[in-house]
């Protein structure tokens, strides 16, 4: 049994939409707390599992698979309970954007690259798929019209630019609207606008849910 999620943002029932918030490694749920503030206000409700020793995996995302067994598992079958959750709080799959920094992000591109769902957007900064090679994407298009903000700086220490523009290229195989940028630096940080493109992105999510 997973632990509980810690929440936060606009209370569920009058929430358009859920989102969860996957920190990175050495982090917890209050880092994807305090960066959520620089969304300003999205009438969204923030679902943030934690990781046992705030690392969701040992090794870096750009090993083989294997390597990163069997906590890469666990972790997995942690955003899977935590996605049961949020649906039992009153939110289907198509409310749900899935949002993550670094290895968070990394988590979250092989968890909706390898066991294909519907969300309602994904918000995945700094991170790409984890392995030497792509996955291969099933079913045909899964993702048709999908928001995805991909966001990361030219030099991160610890994620190279080309496996972010390649997870890129595999969301867009999947049918993913994907909006890809990546700044200038070489810090391992959430930049401003990165903030600013997931705040509309929530807030256009939020939109459409509200008129079905």
């Amino acid at each position: 049994m997973s632990p509980p999620l810690q929440e936060w943002g606009v209370p569920a029932g009058r929430a358009e939409l859920a989102v969860l918030a996957v920190h990175g490694r050495g982090q917890d749920p209050a880092f994807m707390r305090d960066t959520s503030m620089r969304f300003g206000q999205v009438p969204v409700r923030f679902f943030a599992p934690e990781a046992d020793g705030n690392t969701w995996y040992p090794l870096s995302f750009l090993e083989p698979v294997e390597r990163n067994e069997p906590a890469l598992g666990r972790s997995l079958r942690v955003l899977e309970d935590s996605l049961v959750g949020i649906a039992r709080a009153g939110f289907d799959a198509r409310r749900v954007v899935l949002w993550g920094f670094s290895q968070g992000a990394c988590l979250l591109s092989h968890l909706i690259l390898t066991a294909p769902r519907p969300v309602a957007g994904l918000v995945l900064l700094t991170g790409g798929y984890l392995g030497t090679e792509p996955p291969l994407v099933q079913g045909e298009r899964f993702l048709r019209g999908v928001p995805a903000v991909v966001r990361s700086v030219e030099n991160d220490p610890w994620v190279p630019r080309d496996r972010v523009e390649a997870t890129a290229d595999v969301l867009r195989r999947a049918g993913a609207a994907v909006d890809v940028r990546i700044d200038p630096g070489d810090e391992h940080i959430i930049t401003d606008e990165a903030c600013r493109s997931a705040t509309d992105l929530l807030a256009g999510a939020a939109a459409r849910t509200s008129q079905v």
